[in-house]
């Protein structure tokens, strides 16, 4: 033993504390503390033990000076908390190494030299180890630790594996840095592998992305040399055989920093990450920097060992923009900065010895299975295996560890794709199906447009894996939305759509029933079918769509919300929906986005959906680089923490794992999930177009590319699970299905509109005459009970604070009720009162609905005082009464419209209401309008009796709250303005049923109660525009009696003249007829020019259909009058360009007495403007027959629907209101 050498390293025990400073260890792994040699400073150390038993160490300076006498004296372990508080004892106060302990230390040793077995074995190895020469800290062995660890402690002795051959911290060596660092940089490894191996992964089945790379395909090869460049295995530089200048090399600090996922090879072409690859021609490098992009963010310039990964660890887990997703390898952006090959710090590389060493597993990975730990280069590999074959995840986003360990435990454990051989050979057998589909359709009609799935056939068999494991979890209904591409091939495989109906749609024959129909690959379909894997009933809807492709997305979700509302789905484990999108629309389509925002909104979420992306790498003819600015066209679904799971789709079995995932995941968190399968599209566009004009290279690669059928038949009968004969025999049989079906579709004469319905109502049309509608009204006792209710404040009103203004409105409200009267708001309450009353469901959903935008409905109140304690006064009519749904929605137009007309499609016994904000906001969801609720009846068979509130007035608001554009409903009505239907009794309802919409402008509180109501009464569904008031909502004359709406009453489609000029109608020199709150402003300007016998006005509710047998009425009641139109809209909007020609019609059988001579004044212009003056009575005698026509009384044409001037605004009222007073 050498003279005492005093502290050794005080940093083994407390890292690098100083002197004054603190630590804490636990006491089993505090080492022999040795003093630094003679005649110099040593540490005073005060000792306390506390009830953790960790020790606490205080060092202060102190010199002393030791003799011989005292050499040759180890210093004992702490075992007493040291601390800085005031000793307990006078001998903790002493000098450690006092009289006492050094007598004992010496009293040891003189006993082991006499007998090694007189002492404990930690004293004997101890002084075996100093005997041997063991440098100082070196001879102290720690006793094992038998105390639990919490969770990620371990003891540091566990750091250092002896079989590495370096000295272990079990053997008093000081703690290396490189020990911990290395450690911390195998975490950061890991978890780079989970952020960011998606972009190492190989998911191009053509093999364009890499096809420069010598060693694709060599993934443990491929890791390790990874690592080696990285880390310096046995080299001392890395390698950079390139121009520092090249494009290649570059790339950008704050691009590394912010992103990472684009060095992925994802693209199943191999195109799109081209310009990250290392170039092999005439360099002979390996695939580096790929996987080294991935983990290069965590060992970058370290200079403080301990916090640089830690803060790797938890803050870095993104770096996209290192790739170039190119699918062609032409020019993509350029990214300047420092060369992707830059050396990092050289203190921090691991060498290639360190492949062997094993390193402990964080809690974080599951690759370890049952071992917690593994050596380096195992670890690699199967990092690799995980997250860099052919799967590429993005998941540690989500803000969820129970999540992303979730994710962990499917994807990380080694064998976790492998299949069983019956497993494979369902696979083989639907990827048949699915190819053998397209390849009959091709030949029976080669010229044929159909958007078939080649290229991406492993979508058939990928949906049915959805389905199964979803039925197997307890799914009994799928909604499924998608667009044009493979939609056939769905409706063949997936919903087994009789195959002679298809096949009958490429025929050319006329429908036998009524409507326009859609082209074969927009149609949707409905099934209730046998899942033969689960042995459980399934049914499946598939939405028909435009060519619109995302504009189905909301549809679908509605529809699917809606059916788990009927069967009490609150869960989502009944019913469930399936999106299937095209890469470039599902990147560049707003309503994918609008969408998304939907889904975890309480009143318009599915609980989760599987999004299914058939990823052809290309949009008609565009590049993903010019369609998109995202690294992936999945980034949307990042939003909403939605996993995304990258697969190449000629790897059936991983496309199988992946949708086995997904489905669990749906099932586990009912959140949405998205599975991006990496293909191509092997035909252009279509079956016609020609792809080689502007994709050469793309379409080069595809040629010679087997199709995946052919792969994967070849790689089970190299496995021995099927024979060639077995393969040809699946093949040989469904063709013959498909040519039975063929033969059966030659025998049909006609098509059948019907058979493509995907939103069936069972029951709703038998038994009814669909020509028969009972009235309106409501029995007043129901009036006063729900306008009672709805006036009233909360039954525990003591306890519910409602803000004083509301308290106003509510006394207001019971006022009326005791009046037998009611304004906008009441009227509508009372509508909805008595439907719920009645059974039928009513749901109002839009931005502000639940106050209203003009603060006139509060279906909702709210507590003053504690958060989110409401109450809806209309959810608690009657005990029995049906459910009430008043919802604000997201900002959104053209989602949530979408989301209301597919919950409306789903059960006819509902009442089904969207609130624009303001009118004019309806264009933001136009899509919805023009191909959904105006045609969607006569394309799909498909009737909704959804209703279009719309905030619609010219009240000096300025261009974009004033106009709904009444006139582009009234465009799209389908009535002939030509043809008058004849008169019978029931002309009301079979206009109705003829029309595809309603378009409305009321002007009464009756008159809107009433045609709310009707919507439910009619025997069928037609959807309703209203144009709905915004001044009139607290307007004074802008009220309705109960008598109005009373039981026997009825929806007056033309509210005649009922004042002192119908008393007199053959004096009454003008008839004017208008619509809406322009009503109120001719009234008061009658009024006021004392005209009310002269003037009689008519107000047109009911716009289309036309009633024309009730204006005939009226008009023929005023013989002498003029007719005029009033609108407060300008000539070229509002109603005036669709009543005009309808007038014509009506009126051309209509004569006129006018005088022959023109001399009175009555020249053809007064007369074409309906100002003729009348005879004079003395050549009365002097007359002749001439037809009636209409005026024209508003507002000039203009660009604008309305002036931004509030003078402007008053100008032209002024104007408009004066002509009508002109006689």
């Amino acid at each position: 033993m050498s003279s005492v050498k005093g502290l050794l390293e005080v940093r083994q025990v407390c890292g690098n504390a100083h002197i004054g400073e603190s630590c804490t260890v636990r006491k089993d792994e505090v080492p022999p503390l040795y003093f630094l040699g003679r005649h110099t400073a040593v540490s005073k150390l005060c000792v306390e033990l506390d009830k953790q038993k960790r020790i606490k160490i205080t060092m202060a300076e102190d010199s002393i000076s030791y003799s011989e006498a005292s050499k040759n004296i180890p210093l004992l372990t702490v075992v007493a908390t040291i601390s800085a508080s005031r000793p307990k004892s006078s001998a903790a106060a002493e000098p450690f190494l006092n009289g006492s302990s050094s007598a004992y230390v010496e009293t040891m040793y003189n006993s082991w030299l006499s007998d090694p077995n007189s002492v404990h074995a930690s004293w004997d190895a101890f002084f075996r180890n100093a005997t041997n020469g063991a440098q100082p800290g070196t001879a102290y062995t720690a006793p094992p630790n038998l105390a639990p660890y919490s969770r990620n402690e371990v003891p540091l002795t566990s750091l250092v594996p002896s079989p590495a051959g370096m000295p272990s911290i079990a053997a008093g060596s000081p703690v290396n840095e490189k020990i911990i660092d290395d450690h911390l940089a195998v975490q950061a490894i890991i978890r780079s592998y989970q952020a960011r191996g998606h972009l190492a992964a190989d998911v191009d089945p053509l093999g364009i992305t890499t096809a420069d790379l010598p060693e694709l395909g060599t993934r443990a090869t491929r890791s390790e040399r990874i690592m080696r460049k990285y880390f310096k295995f046995g080299t001392t530089h890395i390698q950079s055989g390139r121009d520092e200048n090249d494009r290649f090399c570059k790339l950008n600090d704050k691009h590394i920093d912010s992103r990472g996922h684009l060095v992925a090879q994802l693209d199943p072409l191999g195109i799109t990450s081209g310009n990250t690859a290392v170039r092999a021609a005439g360099e002979g490098q390996v695939r580096g920097f790929v996987s080294e992009a991935v983990f290069r963010q965590n060992f970058r310039f370290v200079h403080d060992p301990l916090r640089f990964p830690l803060v790797k660890l938890t803050g870095e887990i993104r770096g996209h923009h290192i790739a170039k997703l190119d699918p062609l390898e032409i020019a993509n952006a350029h990214l300047a900065g420092k060369n992707q090959r830059e050396v990092i710090h050289n203190s921090y590389r691991f060498d290639e010895a360190d492949m062997d060493r094993v390193f402990k597993l964080p809690s974080t990975t599951f690759i370890g299975e049952k071992d917690k730990a593994l050596p380096l280069r195992e670890i690699l590999n199967r990092l690799e295996q995980a997250y860099c074959n052919n799967i590429g995840i993005e998941f540690m986003f989500i803000n969820s560890l129970e999540q992303c360990n979730w994710i962990r435990q499917r994807m990380e454990p080694p064998g976790v794709t492998k299949m069983n051989p019956d497993e494979k050979r369902l696979i083989l057998a639907r990827l048949t199906r699915a190819a053998g589909f397209e390849n009959f359709l091709a030949k029976k009609w080669s010229s044929e447009k159909r958007f078939g799935l080649e290229g991406c056939e492993i979508l058939i068999p990928a949906m049915k894996q959805v389905i199964d494991v979803s039925t197997r979890l307890g799914v009994e209904s799928i909604i499924m939305g998608m667009p044009h591409r493979g939609r056939l091939n769905v409706l063949a495989n997936v919903c087994r759509k009789p195959l002679h109906q298809l096949f009958t749609q490429f025929a050319g024959l006329e429908a036998e029933d009524d409507g326009s129909g859609d082209v074969k690959y927009h149609l949707g379909t409905y099934i209730e079918r046998l899942n033969r894997v689960t042995n459980k009933n399934i049914r499946l809807a598939v939405c028909a769509n435009p060519s619109h492709l995302e504009a189905v997305d909301p549809v679908v979700q509605g529809k699917t919300r809606a059916e788990q509302f009927y069967r009490g789905d609150n869960e989502g484990k009944k019913v469930m929906s399936i999106l299937l999108h095209g890469d470039a629309a599902f990147a560049g389509q707003g309503v994918v986005f609008e969408t998304m925002h939907l889904s975890d909104l309480p009143a318009y979420t599915t609980h989760g959906t599987i999004h299914i992306v058939a990823n052809n790498q290309i949009g008609f003819t565009t590049d993903p680089r010019h369609s998109r600015s995202s690294a992936y066209c999945t980034d949307v679904a990042r939003v909403v923490n939605a996993p995304i799971f990258h697969v190449n789709g000629d790897n059936p079995e991983a496309v199988m794992h992946v949708c086995n995932v997904a489905a669990e995941w749906r099932a586990t968190f009912h959140k949405d999930v998205v599975i991006d399968i990496v293909s191509y599209r092997r035909n252009g566009h279509n079956e016609v177009d020609e792809p080689m004009f502007t994709q050469p290279l793309m379409y080069r690669k595809i040629r010679n590319t087997k199709p995946v059928l052919e792969k994967y038949a070849d790689q089970l009968i190299a496995e021995g699970v099927v024979t060639a004969a077995e393969v040809k025999d699946v093949k040989d049989k469904y063709e013959k299905i498909c040519e039975d079906a063929y033969t059966q579709a030659k025998q049909e004469t006609h098509i059948k509109y019907k058979d493509w319905l995907d939103s069936p109502w069972s029951g709703f049309f038998e038994g009814k005459d669909p020509l028969k509608m009972p009235p309106s009204g409501v029995v007043e006792e129901t009036l006063v009970h729900i306008g009672k209710r709805f006036s009233s404040p909360p039954p525990n009103a003591a306890e519910f604070e409602i803000h004083k203004g509301l308290l106003r409105i509510l006394k207001t409200r019971m006022e009326m009720v005791e009046n037998r009267t009611v304004d906008w708001a009441l009227a509508e309450a009372m509508a909805f009162g008595s439907l719920l009353k009645e059974g039928i469901h009513v749901r109002l959903s839009g931005e502000d609905v639940e106050r209203g935008t003009f603060s006139h409905r509060h279906h909702v109140l709210h507590h003053q005082k504690v958060d989110k304690a409401t109450y809806c006064p209309l959810a608690h009519l009657y005990p029995d009464q049906a459910p009430y749904t008043v919802c604000n929605s997201s900002l959104s137009e053209y989602g949530v419209l979408g989301f209301e007309v597919g919950y409306s499609v789903t059960n006819p016994n509902a009442l089904v209401l969207w609130e624009a904000q303001f009118g004019d906001f309806n264009n933001v969801a136009q899509c919805i309008i023009d191909q959904f609720i105006s045609s969607g009846q006569a394309k799909w068979v498909r009737q909704s009796g959804i209703v279009l509130l719309q905030p619609h007035g010219m009240e000096g608001m300025g261009p974009e709250h004033s106009s709904a554009r009444l006139e582009r409903f009234l465009q799209m009505s389908a009535d002939d303005p030509d043809y008058m239907p004849p008169e019978s009794t029931d002309y009301e309802v079979r206009q109705l049923h003829d029309c595809n919409w309603i378009v409305a402008n009321c002007s009464s509180p009756a008159s809107y109660f009433h045609i709310l109501r009707r919507q439910i009464m009619l025997p069928f569904r037609k959807p309703l525009i209203l144009m709905t008031p915004k001044s009139l909502l607290r307007h004074p004359e802008c009220k309705s009696s109960f008598d109005e709406m009373k039981e026997g009453t009825t929806f007056r489609r033309l509210i005649p003249e009922e004042g002192p000029a119908s008393k007199n109608p053959s004096g009454v020199r003008k008839l004017a007829f208008c619509s809406g709150r322009v009503y109120y402003d001719l009234l008061k300007e009658r009024r006021e020019r004392n005209l009310e016998s002269d003037i009689a006005i008519a107000r047109l509710e009911q716009i289309s259909p036309f009633p024309f047998d009730q204006i005939k009425a009226e008009v023929a009641k005023y013989p002498n009058a003029q007719l005029v139109w009033s609108q407060e809209e300008h000539k070229n909007m509002g109603s005036w360009s669709y009543i005009e020609p309808r007038f014509r019609t009506l009126l051309q059988n209509q004569r006129q007495i006018r005088a022959k001579s023109h001399g009175s004044g009555g020249s053809w212009l007064s007369q074409l403007l309906g100002r003729a003056p009348a005879p004079p009575a003395d050549r009365a005698a002097d007359t002749v027959e001439v037809p009636r026509t209409i005026s024209y009384n508003g507002r000039p044409t203009a660009a604008s629907p309305a002036t931004g001037s509030k003078a402007a605004h008053n100008k032209e009222l002024k104007n408009l209101l004066e002509e009508f007073c002109v006689l």
